[in-house]
């Protein structure tokens, strides 16, 4: 029979799953969004810094030297960045399928008893 407390009380509950979750990825977002911009702010300083050094070398040599430098710890910076981003991307994924687990839990194992 269908109880209306019941579906309130169950309305209720994933409705306040939902906003949980919600404000979960959203903070999850912002983290990734302040990495994103700290990461730009620190690569534009190095860049210009980059630049400013190169105005005062004084050998083709030098200013070779100093661009090598700068572009192995550009490449490496920019490694462990997206290795971060990335990483952050996959707990975002797993904080928006959380809800989503017991249901789906549910729903594989009489798949799996049927098969």
């Amino acid at each position: 029979m269908f109880n209306i407390d019941d579906a309130s009380k169950k309305s209720k509950e994933a409705m306040d799953t939902m906003l949980k979750n919600y404000s979960e990825v959203t903070k999850g977002f912002q983290a990734i969004a302040t990495e994103a911009t700290d990461y730009s702010k620190k690569s534009f300083q190095d860049l210009a810094s980059f630049m400013e050094a190169m105005t005062s070398v004084k050998s083709v040599e030098a200013a070779f030297e100093l661009q090598t430098s700068f572009m192995k710890s550009s490449y490496e910076s920019f490694v462990a960045e997206a290795t971060k981003m990335g990483e952050m991307y996959a707990d975002l994924a797993k904080i928006a399928y959380k809800p989503y687990e017991a249901t789906m839990g549910k729903a594989v194992v009489p798949m799996s008893q049927a098969a």
